[in-house]
């Protein structure tokens, strides 16, 4: 990790301002913990104050977006055997990646470690004792749900470009808003953060917003540039590595690419009018004197647009690849898959040609439309690709009643925009490298994992 319990903190409470209380539960298979006959003893001022107030009180409080209160000991032991039921299936906190399956070494990481959830485990099979009440933690100061998700991080945004304000009804079809704003820079500048954020009450009525790049030219056309950040229900945010540039440059104009879902989606849904509705870019960025080597895109990867050859029959599960190859280094920063409704899992491979490896890099089992989230790779370990490598987005879809997010089995699906069709791609931090700076960075890693020599 590289931000401190606070920070993370402020990284959840920005999903609680981002995404209502979606009970779009999967119902996954439990990790087997169980109590052991000699399992120490587990008390809540011991042990379990720390994890729920840490990991559960920023949605589960007064005005949050959890379906319960978890500020005390009577809370919490109230909710005792429902705790253990989502922990122990691993739903709570949101944060579906698959443990012992790729890389595990993330930024920003939700997941309980698996001492703390044997201890909630152990605390409930136990009777969910309280312990010593003098010794319960107070419940530590919490961010306000409103807020930008890096502000403890990084401070206030840089830059906040609001779309344009639009009318959304209670119910009706997709609708697409495309607004141009421009970004009001005046100079290049490399972004280090960004988030997206929702107007209020519209956390689930924004299917996705992307916010795309453009610089006008003096003949009336522009020039499509790169992506600043794209938006889905449950997405926090991005932050980009040292020493490379996401870059925004100067007179930009944000395109906006905002897919609205009427009245809602999840059971926090409006269903109602929501007058003069925007989203807002928040960009953090660096100093204008800041230095780097590379540049970074976020790129679209996987299964392509125009690839409408994908066919979902009903009562059916069905499994996609898509491919992508580049023709220089890359490494991979970060991995946000995207789907609709019957996208129950994703991964992602490298084949190596030269040696007909393939690599599993990352995979989400249990995945759920309501959590777009951008797993980022720890700088040491994020994937390095050689130039020729094949990057394989793989894509698992359930069409059946066995899917709890599964709006109608009995449907033909197909490749589509609309929220009722699918989806199936990956939006991926790639840095592009040149083979000196791909053979450094080899390099580098090889001789971090080195033993030292006592000599």
């Amino acid at each position: 990790m590289v931000t401190s319990g606070t920070a993370t903190r402020t990284w959840i409470a920005g999903a609680a301002a981002l995404i209502a209380a979606f009970v779009i539960q999967s119902d996954v298979q439990a990790q087997q913990f169980a109590s052991a006959d000699d399992a120490r003893d587990v008390t809540f001022s011991g042990e379990v104050a720390d994890i729920i107030y840490q990991n559960c009180t920023v949605c589960h409080r007064e005005g949050g977006i959890g379906p319960m209160n978890l500020t005390s000991y009577e809370d919490v032991r109230r909710y005792a055997q429902r705790i253990r039921y989502q922990v122990g299936n691993g739903l709570m906190p949101p944060y579906a990646y698959d443990r012992n399956i790729g890389i595990q070494e993330l930024q920003e990481d939700w997941r309980l470690s698996l001492d703390e959830i044997q201890t909630v485990l152990d605390w409930v099979d136990q009777g969910a004792p309280l312990g010593d009440a003098s010794a319960v933690p107070s419940v530590p100061a919490m961010p306000n749900p409103e807020e930008w998700s890096f502000t403890e991080l990084f401070g206030s945004p840089d830059l906040v470009v609001p779309s344009v304000p639009i009318d959304v009804p209670a119910d009706g079809n997709d609708m697409w808003h495309r607004p141009v704003v421009p970004s009001g820079l005046t100079v290049d500048r490399c972004i280090r953060a960004v988030q997206v954020k929702p107007g209020p009450g519209s956390a689930t009525v924004v299917h996705h917003a992307i916010a795309n790049l453009q610089t006008p030219r003096e003949d009336g056309t522009v020039q499509r540039e790169s992506r600043a950040t794209e938006y889905a229900m449950g997405k926090l945010g991005e932050i980009m590595p040292e020493g490379v540039c996401r870059r925004i440059g100067a007179n930009t104009e944000v395109l906006w690419d905002i897919h609205l879902f009427p009245g809602g989606l999840g059971a926090t849904a409006p269903n109602a009018v929501l007058e003069d509705n925007t989203v807002e870019l928040g960009l953090w960025l660096y100093p204008e004197d800041y230095e780097y080597e590379y540049e970074q895109e976020l790129a679209y990867m996987g299964f392509e647009e125009g690839q409408t050859e994908m066919l979902i029959p009903p009562n059916s599960k069905v499994m996609t690849q898509g491919y992508d190859v580049f023709d220089h280094p890359i490494r991979i920063d970060s991995w946000q898959p995207h789907g609709h409704l019957r996208l129950r899992a994703a991964s992602v491979e490298v084949f190596y040609p030269e040696t007909s490896r393939t690599e599993t890099i990352s995979m989400i089992s249990d995945w759920s439309a309501t959590w777009h989230l951008s797993h980022i790779y720890e700088e040491n370990v994020a994937p390095l690709i050689p130039a020729g490598a094949v990057i394989i987005q793989k894509n698992w879809y359930d069409n059946t009643a066995d899917n709890p997010n599964n709006p109608d089995p009995d449907q033909w699906v197909n490749y589509g925009a609309r929220t009722a069709d699918e989806m199936g791609h990956g939006w991926f931090g790639i840095t592009h490298l040149d083979e000196e700076g791909y053979q450094r960075l080899l390099a580098e890693r090889e001789a971090n994992d080195r033993p030292v020599s006592d000599d």
